[in-house]
């Protein structure tokens, strides 16, 4: 069949998860599709990351389930430990999660990226190792232009760039006008597996503090967290790696259990993560020709476990929006209809209140009595209401 009118096109800042799975939509109904990535390639490996609820139905109809259930790392055990590094209790991982045995996918970030890629790279344009420098919105579409000195003009954008979004400082303004401190910080990075630990977590907490060691498989080496309460954001910290390191030792310099062997591995490592744990909040996701999908618009800390599954489900339901709608009915449609389920995952944690890491002693033995009343139990046969709080609409013909 001839197509008779030309098709719409579509600039997506990131190649993440919700920026690939946008790419895959949008290319679905129809958009020729370019996506902008700063990054050389795509970030291989990197800490796992859970699928589940509405979120696996979006890449049941993508077609790349089979792949991500090959690539489920299948955590096996959570080990939670007290100051002195003995066991408090042992539990199934489900049952803390609310996430459904048998159901829910756990893969390293690295394997969703590339089953996402793999599924559009080949009717979606990528450019590697650029950026958005300038946005430009007219009533005839948005002129780019690129860090690397190319201009082009797209009939819409969509900035798919992390919760640290320019997208979002282009049209909106700074961060902080969204961004929501949830009190507390963490430095994540990867150490040698000398502990013999497999297909589990081991986490040790005192009011305010704790450790995490996670071993995805029988890897030489694990993912290592540090994760502290602090009531006000170490700002300066963030521009300064070194300053980075110094604060997490600080902070953990008179810790037991494993804790001081960590701080060793975390300051040789080279792949060093630090940031807040924090949401961000917007009350719109649009203006003008350009949107917000994942992260970008409403990152809801890693605290909730759903930061991925938000990223699918959002570039879906955005997609679905506009593929028979112009962009002015399509991103109202697209906040209508996932706004709701976006705030109802986000709540799922406050400030200062994560039920993992808590701040006070009492707090800290509460925790642990709900730990120990859990061990044993059965998985999970279904799991909470807000992951699956979401009926995906049918996917629509091109």
């Amino acid at each position: 069949m001839t197509r008779t009118t030309p098709r719409r096109t579509a600039l997506i800042s990131g190649a993440g998860i919700a920026g690939s799975a946008l790419a895959y939509w949008l290319n679905r109904y129809g958009f020729a599709v370019t996506v902008v990535e700063k990054s050389g390639a795509l970030r291989d490996g990197g800490y796992p990351i859970d699928v589940r609820g509405t979120a696996l139905e979006v890449v049941r109809r993508m077609g790349i389930l089979p792949r991500l259930r090959e690539a489920h790392i299948d955590l096996r055990r959570l080990t939670f430990l007290d100051g002195d590094g003995a066991e408090v209790a042992s539990v199934d991982p489900h049952a803390l999660t609310g996430g459904v045995a048998g159901q829910d996918v756990e893969v390293r970030r690295g394997d969703l990226t590339g089953a996402l890629y793999a599924a559009v790279r080949d009717d979606v344009e990528f450019l590697f190792n650029d950026s958005v420098a300038t946005l430009d919105q007219s009533g005839r579409g948005v002129d780019v232009t690129f860090s690397g000195g190319a201009t082009r003009t797209f009939d819409m954008v969509f900035g798919a760039d992390g919760l640290h979004s320019r997208t979002r400082e282009f049209l909106f303004g700074t961060e902080e006008r969204f961004h929501r401190y949830l009190g507390y910080c963490f430095a994540g990075f990867t150490m040698s597996n000398t502990f013999g630990l497999s297909h589990e977590t081991v986490l040790w907490n005192t009011p305010g503090r704790a450790a995490a060691l996670y071993a995805v498989g029988d890897n030489e080496e694990v993912h290592a967290f540090l994760n502290f309460a602090r009531p006000e954001q170490p700002l300066d910290a963030f521009r300064k790696p070194r300053a980075q390191r110094a604060l997490v030792a600080e902070v953990f310099a008179d810790a037991g259990w494993e804790v001081p062997g960590m701080l060793a591995a975390m300051n040789d490592a080279d792949d060093l993560f630090f940031d807040a744990v924090s949401q961000i909040r917007m009350p719109h996701w649009s203006s003008g020709r350009v949107a917000l999908v994942g992260d970008a618009a409403y990152a809801p800390s890693f605290l909730t476990g759903q930061g991925s599954s938000l990223a699918l489900v959002g570039a879906y339901m955005l997609a679905a929006s506009l593929a028979d709608r112009d962009h002015e009915a399509g991103f109202g449609a697209y906040e209508r209809d996932t706004r709701e389920f976006v705030t109802l995952n986000q709540d799922q944690v406050g400030e200062g209140d994560a039920a993992l890491f808590p701040t006070t002693d009492r707090a800290l033995e509460q925790r642990n009595e709900m730990l120990r009343g859990l061990a044993g139990a059965e998985p999970a046969a279904a799991g909470r209401p807000a992951h699956s709080a979401l009926t995906l609409p049918p996917t629509r013909p091109r």
